[in-house]
């Protein structure tokens, strides 16, 4: 299996500069991966790094706790897309997850995919701060949506990617959508064990060591 097309190649640190993204890019290009994936101040940067390459220009959306108002998540959703996004991965607001407030969830995601112009949507859970229920009624509202993947996490929570969490969001949303197991895949061996639990693509920061 070709598993270098399964890597999202992330760099989205706060300390990240201009320099760091072009080595980020570079080495994108060179190993042929996914996607780089970068706050959205770099996202110019990278589509212009990234011109004439197969590798997408990737983004996060209300990154990293997914609290800010929807008008603020869909003009960021814009402004990428303008910029030269072809992905968007936008956390969904987990306190109205968690009190019940499925409708505007999912009305969230819908508002979002809509702004990304046809472009491929992940749909960031946040699954170290939900229950198993919360996790299958997130993805649930996500394929509701429209959006394209579900994904594990931010990276930047108390928890990443685990594989019974990868299992149970495959189990959720079935064969024809992605699920991104994102946070603490280091190894060849750790993406091993995401892709067997279900994972269609993968977000790390180690992908030229894993490969």
């Amino acid at each position: 299996m070709n598993y270098n097309k399964l890597i999202d190649h992330t760099i989205l640190r706060a300390d990240a500069t201009e320099q760091d993204v072009k080595k980020i890019c570079q080495e994108a290009r060179e190993l042929d991966f996914a996607s780089v994936c970068v706050n959205g101040c770099f996202v110019p940067l990278v589509a212009q790094e990234l011109a004439g390459s197969s590798v997408k220009v990737c983004t996060v959306i209300g990154f990293p706790l997914g609290a800010m108002s929807t008008t603020s998540k869909v003009q960021e959703t814009r402004n990428a897309v303008k910029d030269g996004a072809d992905e968007i991965d936008m956390v969904i607001n987990i306190g109205d997850l968690k009190t019940g407030k499925n409708q505007k969830v999912e009305d969230e995601i819908r508002a979002i995919k809509v702004a990304t112009d046809g472009h491929l949507l992940k749909v960031i859970i946040e699954t170290a701060l939900l229950t198993n229920e919360e996790k299958v009624r997130a993805c649930k509202l996500a394929v509701a949506a429209g959006a394209d993947f579900v994904k594990t996490s931010t990276g930047f929570s108390k928890g990443g990617a685990t594989v019974e969490d990868v299992r149970l969001m495959r189990e959720t949303v079935g064969p024809n959508i992605g699920v991104k197991a994102s946070g603490g895949v280091k190894t060849h061996e750790d993406l091993l064990a995401m892709v067997k639990a279900g994972a269609s693509r993968i977000g790390t920061s180690s992908g030229p060591s894993i490969i």
